[in-house]
């Protein structure tokens, strides 16, 4: 009988999907990710709604250097609730 995988295990593998994206599209640096602007993100081949959603997220936290914390689900302590 199959698993069910958790939210947590599909949100991982959502980001590693999008992570996948990136790469194959040339975006490979932290200034290249910061630098994306809807009109680039909408030449990644395949790239849907959710993968934007993501996308968004990568660069918030790229920002903030915890996109780490971010892909391992959890953060530092030193984040920033005054958003």
């Amino acid at each position: 009988m199959p698993t069910k995988k958790t939210t947590a295990e599909q949100g991982l593998q959502q980001k590693i999907k999008v992570l996948t994206k990136f790469f194959d599209a040339g975006c490979k640096t932290e200034k290249a990710l910061k630098s994306l602007t809807l009109s680039t993100i909408l030449k990644i081949p395949d790239v849907t709604v959710p993968d934007m959603t993501v996308i968004i997220e990568f660069q918030e936290h790229v920002v903030k250097n915890r996109l780490f914390s971010y892909l391992g689900g959890g953060m530092d302590g030193s984040s920033d609730t005054s958003e």
